[in-house]
């Protein structure tokens, strides 16, 4: 494994995983459910960023790897997965929505897995939905997270909207994926 600094990061998101869930589990005699909310949203937040930022480092820094490239998806999907499950326990996310999200990024990544192991990986490469569905899922996540005001507005709210948005993108997506993997799978 190559110790760059985009791959630290990556490891830093996954890490902060159980900080973030384990914030739910602290009695709100030691944390009042506010500050539970802030400070979970905060570092969400921050996993965010550093998902954005060691890319960039990748590149800027020409410290690209494959290693870095399988583990940097992983732990988007761990990071997601686990405030989704945070968020149904906590009643802010419909199951089904959860289960929509978390179901397709496994399947997808399934099929990228599949489509890299027959040599034809860039037929399913990300596309623009694929990164319209990440930044409304991410910032549903975070809205629903916070839970409160912000410059007046309810987070819930948009958040809610945002992330039965993100649901709808990642069944649009999910089945431009597939389409673009048909053609491959009458293949011997």
């Amino acid at each position: 494994m190559p110790y760059t600094i985009p791959n630290l990061l990556t490891w830093l998101r996954i890490l902060l995983i159980p900080i973030f869930v384990g914030m739910f589990y602290f009695p709100d005699s030691m944390v009042s459910p506010e500050h539970r909310n802030i400070f979970s949203a905060l570092v969400f937040l921050f996993a965010s960023l550093t998902d954005w930022l060691d890319g960039y480092l990748a590149r800027m820094l020409e410290q690209t790897s494959s290693f870095g490239a399988f583990l940097d998806p992983v732990a988007d999907k761990l990071m997601v997965a686990a405030a989704l499950i945070v968020l149904v326990k906590l009643g802010r996310v419909n199951d089904l929505i959860s289960f929509i999200i978390i179901g397709r990024e496994i399947a997808i990544s399934a099929l990228r897995e599949w489509m890299a192991k027959i040599g034809e990986s860039r037929s399913v490469a990300v596309s623009f939905i694929g990164k319209v569905k990440t930044a409304s899922q991410m910032a549903a996540i975070l809205l629903l997270l916070y839970n409160g005001s912000i410059f007046g507005l309810d987070s819930m709210w948009v958040g809610s909207w945002l992330i039965y948005i993100a649901a709808l993108l990642t069944l649009v997506s999910m089945f431009y994926y597939l389409r673009m993997a048909i053609p491959y799978m009458s293949e011997p």
